[in-house]
């Protein structure tokens, strides 16, 4: 595996993975396929040497419990399944100035404007009487922009409304929307209730002189979850803590929901984990989170060449330099010394470099899975991830030598933490 062949299967794995369930389904049934076992959670845990997988909606928690497990301890890797997008409505179809509009809600903080004149397409699951069926459609709507005859101030910029301007069109001859999803999903039942969003369906491209620029949407963050992807695939030994994928649906909302971060899904695997490890009292599980670390791996920004204000003097990573460790004075990022100095040994075993992310003083940050994690266990956590440009926007631009080092450095981690 070198950059190239890396961003080729990532590629692949974001053209598989137009929401969040598909994510979760995709990265379980590449894993199982690599010997993992699958792990329903109403069935007694199995915590037996080698992988083993659960999925739980948009969610997917991983875990690999080497030949020898003197001590329990976890070694995580944190990474989210969804991306900011459109959301459709329970009334999904409007007709409007004869137009058949999807009624859609947004989704995360994403920009909007990015997001116009796209071929998009629905993906996500619906439920019939017969069970849950998994879809993804056709490029089936667009929104349209405004021509700028009807708007002479939008050369000064675009001002989009969520309720008036972002509902996107998808027929003119009184198509049926819910007759689209249910030949999607193969079936004659009726629809009796779904979650929907859109996508964009221009796939990803290698782009530049070098071909050296990855661009797509959705790389916040299945960027890192297919980096986690591969290095869980060829995971072989440990220094004797158990590697964990926590890959959580719903950060770009919050977190708060049974498969977000703020639930209690990654402590359930854990103590589950180390309850079928032979841990039998809340000290030894106690003793266990404290030896443990995690690693809370999402996208960072790199320096903007046209908004080069917007960044820290000192601080400027660039594509292509190496993945972001990431601090903020105010625990945004949980990254502090002790994190520093495990991700520079981290680093160093790989043979990759790295850059530091810190948002100018005045413009304030985001925040990740990584506060929640540390708060909920009190298990120690650093922030890392890829720089982006044009991050939330409906193509992200990445490069694929920082995508490559992404997954080297949390094979990395699994191997020395």
């Amino acid at each position: 595996m070198n950059a190239v062949t890396h961003s080729e299967d990532f590629a692949s794995f974001i053209s598989a993975s137009p929401s969040s369930f598909h994510a979760a389904r995709e990265v379980a049934a590449r894993l199982e396929e690599a010997g993992f076992h699958r792990q329903e959670e109403e069935e007694p845990w199995d915590a037996s040497r080698g992988g083993h997988v659960m999925v739980r909606d948009g969610a997917v928690m991983v875990w690999w419990v080497p030949e020898e497990v003197k001590e329990v301890r976890f070694s995580i890797v944190g990474v989210h399944t969804d991306s900011p997008t459109f959301k459709v409505k329970p009334n999904p179809q409007a007709d409007v100035e004869g137009y058949g509009q999807v009624n859609a809600e947004t989704y995360g903080g994403l920009l909007g404007n990015s997001w116009l004149n796209r071929d998009l397409g629905l993906a996500g699951r619906v439920f019939t009487e017969s069970g849950e069926h998994l879809v993804k459609t056709d490029p089936i709507m667009v929104i349209p922009q405004l021509a700028i005859h009807l708007d002479r101030s939008a050369r000064e910029g675009v001002t989009l409304n969520s309720q008036n301007h972002l509902h996107p069109i998808f027929s003119v001859s009184g198509g049926s929307l819910v007759d689209i999803l249910k030949t999607d999903a193969g079936t004659d039942e009726d629809i009796v209730g779904f979650d929907l969003v859109a996508y964009d369906s221009q796939g990803p491209a290698r782009i530049g002189p070098d071909r050296e620029f990855f661009a797509s949407g959705r790389q916040d963050n299945l960027l890192s979850v297919h980096a986690a992807l591969a290095a869980m695939e060829k995971v072989s030994a440990t220094t004797g803590s158990v590697a964990v994928l926590a890959a959580f649906d719903h950060e770009e909302i919050g977190s708060r929901t049974n498969t977000g971060a703020a639930g209690p899904i990654l402590e359930t695997v854990l103590r589950r984990t180390a309850g079928a490890l032979g841990l039998s009292t809340e000290d030894e599980v106690q003793r266990a989170f404290a030896r443990s670390a995690c690693l809370s791996a999402d996208c960072g920004h790199a320096v903007h060449p046209n908004y080069g204000e917007k960044h820290d003097p000192s601080h400027r990573p660039v594509l292509g330099q190496g993945p972001l460790l990431k601090h903020n004075a105010n625990q945004a990022y949980m990254t502090d010394g002790w994190g520093t100095a495990l991700w520079n040994r981290v680093c160093h075993h790989a043979g990759i470099a790295s850059q530091d992310f810190v948002s100018r003083n005045d413009v304030p940050c985001g925040s990740t899975i990584g506060p929640l994690t540390a708060t909920r266990l009190g298990i120690r956590t650093i922030d890392v991830g890829a720089p982006l440009l044009s991050m939330h926007s409906a193509r992200e631009l990445s490069h694929i030598d920082d995508v490559y080092a992404m997954s080297q450095a949390i094979a990395s981690f699994w191997e020395i933490a």
